[in-house]
């Protein structure tokens, strides 16, 4: 019998992942020290651990499972395609139903002018498909100069090499060697964080406008494209002033460069639109998709291509020697197929738009009343708090960063909810099925854990600024 189909006790489970399992982003040592926490099932918005437990999954995986858990239609679909097709590549002139018909539907959601896409297995892959095609669409059209790409720091855009150098975030850019050549990066626009006393607006303009200087310093004759998340997930659910987007958009404009705008949170409806640039109104070349894709059912990710970019490679281009033995995989794109007929036969992101984002935003932004909340903030079905010690200030904590921030996240765990500690931030992103109920349950949840880190926090002497 495989060790997943028992009920073996959670310390034997612990053991033997603390034995044999090394965990992305974590701390073994202290992970295996203190034991993991086994998630044995899931149903809609609700966890299990391996005790019993039923948590409230506020982040919907990683920010992924936008249609909830337990689709049995998915299980079913990918049955189907097991069982007909397993595996075949899509190399060599050759392709599959599946496959076909994922590219027309994804292509059918996009913005207008966007029909093509390429596929690979995740977020992090299709960045660095996206980092090789645009060097390589200039290169087409014998301009083989335009080679840097600008992003934002603290950006997050995956975690192979080339993501990484595209992304912004210091402690993973600093691990592993020098970052790859010709990427530079402009300030991000987290007004709370780094706005001091400044207008918002203003400050969105400043921060956009480090765009254009970044671009006369180096010349558009050697830039091939700015990469940017719509809305920073990772870095924080990191909500733009509303200023920010049109200015990067006229920036463009006005130049022969490229815009990648990562869509692997934002896509899918979470913003309350299918994608982030829609609800932004901002117009990519190329948009990086996967997560809300197939809801995290199993891995896909891809880029979705403006007609100029896939005309220019296609006339001018030759072969792009460049693809994963992954790229468009039979079982996963039937997974992602039926996750899009379930988000649109349901209406799921229609109602999130009009019913469920405006409800959590409500009670959401009553949370910034909170002694421990600084801001809250928040657009379609993911938001952020940003804890302190002193309101008025917007100050840190004096403790090291992150401390409150987890000892938060231990409070929500213990408790039946999963909220995301990034520093002293917590966010989240609920599965978008999340009923108005299951948020009254949430933002419960969420109190309570303010409450808790809060009294422990006084009763320690921790409330105190830096």
């Amino acid at each position: 019998m495989l060790l997943s189909d028992t009920n073996m006790p959670t310390a034997e489970l612990q053991a033997l992942d603390a034995a044999h399992h090394l965990h992305p982003f974590t701390d073994t040592g202290e992970l295996n020290r203190k034991g993991t926490r086994v998630i044995t099932s899931a149903e809609g918005v609700y966890l299990f651990d391996s005790d019993g437990n039923k948590i409230l999954d506020a982040m919907a995986g990683l920010w992924c499972v936008n249609v909830g858990y337990g689709r049995k239609s998915i299980t079913e679909a990918v049955t189907r395609q097991m069982e007909r097709l397993p595996y075949y590549n899509t190399f060599f002139q050759t392709s599959h139903p599946p496959v076909i018909a994922l590219a027309k539907a994804v292509a059918d959601l996009a913005p207008e002018g966007m029909n093509r896409v390429f596929f690979g297995n995740s977020g992090s892959d299709a960045n660095d498909t996206n980092l090789r095609m645009v060097r390589h669409y200039w290169a087409s059209l014998g301009k083989p100069e335009k080679r840097v790409i600008i992003g934002r720091n603290n950006s997050y855009h995956g975690s192979t090499v080339g993501a990484v150098s595209l992304g912004g975030m210091a402690a993973m850019r600093a691990q592993g060697g020098t970052p790859l050549s010709e990427i530079e990066h402009i300030d991000q626009p987290y007004w709370y964080g780094e706005g001091g006393d400044t207008d918002p607006n203003a400050f969105g303009l400043e921060r956009a406008r480090q765009l254009e200087a970044k671009i006369d310093a180096i010349g558009e004759d050697r830039i091939a494209a700015f990469i940017a998340e719509p809305i920073q997930g990772a870095g924080g659910v990191i909500i733009p002033p509303d200023s920010y987007w049109p200015e990067i958009q006229r920036i463009l404009a006005e130049r022969d460069i490229l815009f990648i705008a990562d869509e692997v949170i934002c896509g899918f409806g979470r913003t309350g639109e299918w994608f982030g640039s829609t609800y932004y109104g901002i117009r990519p070349d190329i948009m990086t998709i996967a997560k809300g894709l197939s809801s995290g059912y199993l891995p896909i990710g891809g880029s979705i291509v403006s007609d100029k970019v896939a005309q220019a490679l296609e006339d001018h281009g030759g072969e792009f020697i460049h693809g994963y033995t992954y790229s468009g995989h039979p079982a996963c794109c039937a997974a992602a197929l039926e996750n899009l007929r379930i988000l649109s036969d349901e209406n799921i992101v229609g109602r999130v738009k009009d019913e469920t984002a405006p409800y959590l935003r409500d009670q959401w932004l009553k949370l910034a009343d909170h002694p421990l909340v600084g801001e809250a903030r928040i657009v379609g079905m993911f938001g952020a708090l940003e804890l302190t010690p002193d309101k008025a200030s917007r100050a840190r904590f004096a403790a090291d960063g992150g401390t409150v921030g987890l000892m938060c996240r231990e409070f929500c765990f213990a408790n039946g909810l999963v909220m995301r500690a990034v520093g002293d931030s917590m966010i989240i992103s609920p599965p978008l099925v999340i009923t108005k109920a299951e948020i009254d349950e949430f933002i419960a949840l969420a109190v309570k854990a303010l409450d808790l880190t809060h009294a422990k926090l006084k009763a320690e002497g921790m409330m105190v600024a830096a």
